[in-house]
């Protein structure tokens, strides 16, 4: 049985919920007030059997509130757990090193995953993030520049790289 904690801050573009694990280690996190939304994409072996709210999560509440509030790389050292296939936990790995106001395509995503042939599995490791902000999957773009789908929507997308951009 393992426990883990959420807690909701408001944002500009609505809750953010993140989820960690009894160290403090983000294992989900989003653009919704709902625990259950974030719960079905953390990957079983980690997936807790227990979740506390709280009314904060310590520095990964700092962190949401001091990105949002234009401290672009205050979400970039805070540790994060996610379990899936080798490749995938490689290109999450990769994402986090994007910077900010930086975007770049699925094709050069998975060039700097190593795998520039694997388009398509760089659009999966964006698809099944489950560590949202942390993991920076919204500073991928379609090729041509379009903006690509988003978990948390298409205008949450937009905010967040206009918010990037301008920082």
């Amino acid at each position: 049985m393992s426990t883990a904690y959420a807690a909701t801050v408001d944002t500009p573009i609505g809750p953010f919920t993140a989820i960690t694990a009894e160290d403090g280690v983000v294992l989900a996190s989003g653009w919704t007030g709902a625990v259950d939304d974030l719960l079905v994409v953390i990957s079983p072996s980690l997936r807790p059997s227990e979740v506390t709210p709280r009314a904060e999560l310590g520095v990964v509440t700092k962190a949401i509130l001091d990105y949002h509030a234009g401290q672009l790389d205050a979400v970039a050292d805070v540790p994060v757990r996610q379990r899936s296939g080798e490749f995938r936990e490689h290109a999450w790995n990769v994402l986090r090193t994007v910077p900010a106001g930086k975007p770049v395509t699925y094709a050069d995503y998975a060039a700097l995953a190593g795998r520039p042939q694997a388009v398509r599995a760089a659009a999966s490791a964006c698809a099944r993030n489950a560590a949202a902000l942390f993991v920076p999957c919204h500073r991928v773009l379609r090729t041509g520049g379009g903006i690509g789908g988003f978990r948390w929507g298409v205008e949450a997308k937009r905010w967040l790289l206009d918010h990037e951009d301008l920082g």
